[in-house]
C-alpha cells in the first residue's frame, strides 16, 4: 500500500482527521509542523520516517507503519500525555491494521 492510499483510508475511516490538502501536501504540512492537527502531524511523520520517504507514491509495509508509529504511542502513553493524543495514535494503529486486512481481502478476489 503507497503512504497516499494509506493516508486516505486513514481520512475516510477516522473523521477527517489526517488530510489536510491532497496526501503531497499533507506530508508537507506535517513534516513543517503546518498541518491543522499536530498529533495527526506527529504520526504522519513517523509513518514518513518509517518509509523513508516523504513522497505519497511510497510503498509502506503493515509490519513497517505500525512499528514506525511505535515511538509516537508510547510518548502518548505517558501520565503527562494529553488523553485526546492517545486516542488518536491507538485509533490510527487499529485502523492502519484494518485497511491492511482490506487489502489483503481484496487481494484474494
Amino acid at each position: 500500500m503507497t503512504l497516499s492510499e494509506l493516508l486516505h483510508y486513514l481520512d475516510e475511516h477516522m473523521d477527517g482527521v489526517f488530510l489536510d490538502g491532497d496526501p503531497a501536501a499533507t506530508l508537507a504540512k506535517a513534516r513543517n509542523a503546518e498541518h491543522r492537527n499536530p498529533i495527526a502531524a506527529e504520526v504522519l511523520v513517523a509513518l514518513m520516517d518509517g518509509a523513508g520517504a516523504d513522497s505519497p507514491d511510497t510503498t509502506l509495509e503493515r509490519a513497517e507503519a505500525v512499528k514506525s508509529i511505535g515511538p509516537t504511542r508510547l510518548k502518548y502513553m505517558g501520565d503527562d500525555a494529553p488523553v485526546e493524543g492517545f486516542r488518536l495514535v491507538e485509533k490510527t494503529i487499529v485502523t492502519i491494521d484494518a485497511a491492511y486486512n482490506e487489502e489483503a481481502l481484496a487481494s484474494r478476489g
